[in-house]
Order: C-alpha cells, then sequence, then structure tokens
C-alpha cells in the first residue's frame, strides 16, 4: 500500500455514515474527529465574506486540503477487525477526496495563461496550495503538470522538492521506479521507503539535495515513526 506524501469549494456537513451504512460505532467514533474537522472548516468558510484577494482564496482552499489531512495522522485504524479498517477508511478518505475533487475544478478554472500560479506572480502561498492540489488530484492532472513543471524549477518558479514528489507520484503509478524515495510503503506495521522501487538508491540522497529536500532518506522515514500502525495489503 502506497501512502502519497506529504481543497475545494463548499461541501455539506460531513455524515459519519454516508460512505458507508456497516460501520460499527468504534470505527465512527475514529474517524468522527477527521469529519468533524473537515466540516467545521466548511461551516467556518461558508458563513465568512467572499475572499478579498487570491492569496486568501487561495489560504482557504490550502486549510481544507490541509485540515482533514493532518487530523488523518492521529488517526489509528489498526485497531479495528481489517473488514472495519478498510470501511473506515474509506469513509473518512470518500470526504476529503470529494473536497479535493471540488477544489481541482475550482483550481483549473483559475488556471493563468502561462500554465501554472508561477511565485513571482502569485506568491510562495498560492503557488504551495495550488501543488498540493494537483498533488491530491488524479493520474490525468499529474501527467499534464509535471512537464509543465519541470522548467518552472530551474527557472526558479517551482520549488525543485515540490516538483520531485509530483515526479515520483507519477512514476509509482506508471509502474515506474520513483527518483526521490517521497513514496513509502507499509512494512511490518510500519510506513518505509520502498528501496526496491527505488531509481539508482545509491545516489538517492544526493538527488534529494539538489532538489532540496532538507532531509536524507533515512532522516525522512523516520519522521514516519510517529505515524499510527499501518497494515499491509
Amino acid at each position: 500500500m502506497i501512502v502519497w506524501i506529504a481543497t475545494l469549494l463548499l461541501l455539506g456537513q460531513a455524515d459519519v455514515s454516508s460512505p458507508s451504512g456497516e460501520l460499527s460505532t468504534e470505527a465512527r467514533a475514529l474517524i468522527a474527529p477527521v469529519l468533524e474537522t473537515i466540516a467545521e472548516e466548511q461551516r467556518r468558510q461558508a458563513q465568512a465574506p467572499p475572499p478579498q484577494d487570491h492569496e486568501e482564496r487561495f489560504l482557504r482552499m490550502y486549510r481544507l486540503d490541509q485540515m482533514g489531512r493532518q487530523a488523518m495522522q492521529k488517526v489509528d485504524l489498526s485497531i479495528l477487525p481489517p473488514d472495519q479498517e478498510q470501511a473506515a477508511n474509506k469513509a473518512m478518505w470518500q470526504v476529503q477526496e470529494d473536497a479535493d475533487e471540488a477544489n481541482l475544478n475550482a483550481l483549473l478554472a483559475m488556471l493563468p495563461p502561462e500554465g501554472w500560479f508561477l511565485k513571482s506572480r502569485y506568491g510562495e502561498g498560492p503557488s504551495q496550495t495550488a501543488f498540493l492540489i494537483i498533488q491530491h488530484s488524479n493520474l490525468e492532472q499529474w501527467r499534464r503538470f509535471v512537464p509543465v513543471l519541470e522548467p518552472l524549477v530551474a527557472a526558479g518558479e517551482v520549488d525543485g522538492a515540490q516538483f520531485g514528489l509530483m515526479y515520483d507520484r507519477l512514476a509509482v503509478n506508471e509502474g515506474r521506479p520513483q527518483r526521490y524515495g517521497t513514496q513509502v510503503i507499509c512494512k511490518n506495521g510500519r510506513w518505509v521507503i520502498d528501496y526496491d522501487n527505488l531509481e539508482d538508491p545509491a545516489n538517492a540522497d544526493r538527488r534529494r539535495a539538489e532538489a532540496g529536500f532538507p532531509h536524507t532518506l533515512a532522516q525522512y522515514e523516520a519522521r514516519f515513526a510517529s505515524w499510527p500502525t499501518c497494515r499491509e495489503n
């Protein structure tokens, strides 16, 4: 199972039971904080005045892209039976993915003629948020934007580490080795780097440093030690 390291127009309030009608009481209780986090942010934004500028609009999109994901990192579903873990994980992610899809549609409608939200024009925050929305989208969008972003790295308009994340995600989805080791797998209950699916492992740390990643592979993998245990598929 791959975890994708490292949204949106407003949705209605999340219903814990809506993606699956067969969740146990324990499973519902475990995922409730995630759904409540997303719903509360949606309510807050729905009650706020329209964004005053593109920075505020992107900030709202960023919060809804990230807050649910951050809440998920605190949820340990491995204590559930396998069928309930799968159902709870699906229910939890369905709410986030619905938000991601709406966010993607909004972002694509805003896409400037030059093809990306350049840091020199839009600023660091909006450019970062645009990256996250595409990173959390789908194979079609990764194939579309990886060639767009690559030359912009050299021009200083796109962060090299961000490009590396998207490059790796596309590579793994296309069945190719990843280049920077950003995508991890579940092994023995922990998230670890998939060295068997890594291009030229001996030089991976050098590539990471050149791209601007702040951590070596070992340091990066250590960051997952505090995550809840996982279950291999």
